[in-house]
């Protein structure tokens, strides 16, 4: 299962590639589990280590996945949205959906949707507090507030401002797409683009959407553009666009000022 997802410029910085923000998440007395399986790799907190539960629900939906792909090359090929299957396992349903919501292929969801369908397996296992992060795109179910601080790449604005999330919220997708850091295919100029949603597929897609959406547009106003688009797409919460020294801010987002240290 290897998506089209080559960007055609590079992306900094390699403490992205080296997944060092997960070194400045505060646990708050959960555990702290990685699980990698071929390009799946997840930074997962609970009550306790799930790394062979985990494995096993990495293991479940990648297979659900790579199935659908060898009968369907084209789910994993498109850059547009493509049709919905109804005889589709959900978590295909999902992604297809995702992709017609935000006007994408739907691989641009594929992060997001592995990192909720784990979260929610964890959950129907009986796990109350749950975070798992798929490369920046995180799927939350915690009891307490918590603050998730925004990596923009080299803007000074990254770890510097974040988003605070209530419990009445989640449980929530926060995924974040940019064109300047990261492996995974963007259009765009923004160093970042974080999105909110009950749904985190959504999320994973809208993200990746309006990130090409602002390096469509001149200056500040791809900002303006992006945040436009985004009242436009059924299901999402909130939206945070930073580029450079610039942001712009869109629905229910409680914005937080943060250090270093990153969010919890």
């Amino acid at each position: 299962m290897k998506p089209n997802n080559q960007n055609k410029r590079k992306k900094t910085p390699e403490s992205y590639t080296e997944r060092v923000y997960r070194k400045l998440v505060t646990r708050t007395g959960l555990v702290s589990t990685n699980v990698r399986i071929e390009e799946t790799d997840l930074h997962i907190l609970a009550e306790r280590d799930i790394a062979e539960l985990a494995t096993d629900l990495i293991l479940q939906y990648r297979a659900q996945l790579e199935n659908y792909i060898v009968k369907n090359p084209q789910f994993c090929a498109s850059l547009d949205p493509l049709s919905l299957d109804k005889i589709a396992p959900p978590l295909i349903r999902d992604m297809l959906m995702a992709g017609l919501q935000a006007g994408v292929g739907p691989m641009a969801a594929v992060a997001g949707t592995i990192a909720e369908y784990v979260g929610k397996g964890l959950v129907a296992s009986g796990f109350c507090e749950v975070m798992v992060e798929n490369g920046g795109d995180i799927f939350l179910q915690r009891s307490r507030d918590c603050s998730i601080a925004i990596f923009a790449g080299e803007s000074p604005l990254s770890y510097k401002v974040g988003v605070k999330i209530a419990p009445s919220q989640m449980p929530i997708g926060i995924c974040t797409s940019s064109g300047t850091v990261g492996h995974s295919l963007s259009m765009g100029k923004a160093d970042s683009v974080t999105v909110l949603s009950t749904s985190t597929p959504l999320a994973d897609a809208a993200a990746t959407r309006l990130g090409n959406e602002v390096g469509r547009a001149a200056g500040g106003n791809g900002i303006q553009k992006a945040l436009a688009i985004a009242r436009e797409i059924e299901g999402i919460m909130g939206v945070v666009v930073i580029c450079g020294e610039r942001m712009g801010v869109m629905g229910d987002v409680e914005l937080i000022q943060v250090d270093l240290k990153g969010g919890d």
